[in-house]
């Protein structure tokens, strides 16, 4: 389908729904082959006005905070799984309320809060996050196994006897890994967690399963849940984020200034990569522009800049077919996971629209968040 990116005002996030949908049949797919429990994980990606066409396909959310669990809990309408790295004392209560399953990220965590979960009529699965000191991320901001984690807990400290009201075990070390990094990290917590993983009721395979990215083993993913469903009589659950939203949508930026700085084309457009785009520049990476190629020799380097004072405020440089000038668009690609959830108001700037390209070729405008409101009433 072909985006008229000239009825889209900028800034703005958009959707393209027809992509999020290819996306969601393929883990249908794996789910109904598999028989894997697969939920959004919305850490990476909360755009509660496409829930409706999510939940069509996947069985539920997890969450990482009392905000996520409510989200998923008062929008999506499903299952709610959450993990938090600690559960505060005044939200637990209401964590509950909104909880189908709840991981705990120490035995402290656990032996803290079990009374009370006992106590709640309601039915809750309780579980706990492993750290099998093992992952391939080369990244070390996205590494939970690194040396001094706090994320999970180590084979030493646990045993061999999962405690009392546990029936889960929880880890998540992938990072838009594929399913032979999962097998490889898969074969390390049986060598060091097989007498818990007979004991459990369900395993959470976590995130990070690229499984929506172009070449990705399918079949092999679904070898390795069934093989796991069939030799510890498990349910398997897995929580991608990034793969629901993978290559769905686009960020479109207009040009707001352009000048030349020591040979280079420096571009101030009208967002700001450290407000608005973070991953590319916490992992990093350098985001694909439509219509542009990276700086080639003959051609003007453009470095696209954001609009926040921050020397760093900019994502590489590109070479166009054209020159560039004050009001053209420029439309990065595949930013709709880990790009709205990761938004800041740094310099108070604004915030882009969010829009969604839909199934019949037209474009809906659905939030323009950012006003001077919001960004006061996070400050004092």
């Amino acid at each position: 389908m072909l985006i008229d990116f000239a009825q889209v005002p900028s800034a703005c996030f958009v959707l393209e729904e027809t992509r999020l949908r290819r996306n969601l049949e393929i883990m249908q797919q794996v789910q109904q082959a598999s028989g894997v429990k697969i939920i959004l994980a919305l850490k990476g990606f909360s755009m509660f006005s496409v829930f409706p066409l999510v939940r069509q396909f996947l069985q539920g959310t997890t969450a990482s905070s009392l905000n996520e669990a409510r989200l998923g809990y008062e929008e999506f309408n499903d299952e709610v799984h959450a993990y938090c790295p600690a559960y505060f004392n005044d939200e637990f209560d209401e964590m509950l309320k909104y909880s189908n399953h709840l991981t705990f990220n120490s035995l402290n965590q656990w032996n803290k809060f079990k009374g009370r979960i006992r106590e709640n009529p309601k039915k809750i699965s309780c579980g706990l996050r492993i750290n099998p000191e093992y992952a391939e991320v080369e990244t070390d901001l996205y590494n939970p196994c690194a040396v001094g984690t706090r994320l999970g807990i180590s084979a030493e400290y646990l045993g061999d006897t999962l405690p009392e009201g546990i029936e889960g075990i929880h880890f998540h070390t992938l990072c838009e890994s594929d399913s032979y990094a999962l097998e490889r990290t898969l074969r390390v917590i049986e060598d060091r967690f097989a007498p818990l993983l007979h004991q459990a009721k369900w395993l959470n395979w976590g995130g990070g399963h690229l499984m929506t990215q172009a070449g990705y083993d399918l079949k092999h993913l679904i070898e390795l849940v069934k093989e796991f469903r069939a030799k510890y009589q498990v349910e398997i659950i897995m929580e991608p984020g990034s793969a629901v939203a993978w290559e769905t949508g686009y960020l479109i930026a207009t040009v707001e200034d352009t000048f030349d700085s020591k040979g280079i084309h420096a571009v101030v457009l009208n967002i700001s990569i450290s407000a608005h785009m973070p991953d590319c520049i916490e992992m990093p990476y350098k985001p694909r522009v439509l219509g542009a190629t990276d700086a080639v020799p003959g051609k003007p380097a453009y470095r696209l800049g954001g609009l926040s004072c921050l020397a760093g405020d900019f994502v590489g440089d590109y070479s166009f077919e054209q020159p560039l000038k004050v009001g053209d668009r420029i439309v990065f690609n595949d930013m709709m996971h880990y790009t709205m959830v990761k938004t800041t108001f740094f310099n108070g700037v604004r915030h882009p629209s969010i829009g969604i390209w839909r199934e019949d070729n037209t474009f809906e405008l659905v939030a323009q968040p950012g006003g001077y409101q919001s960004f006061k009433d996070k400050l004092s």
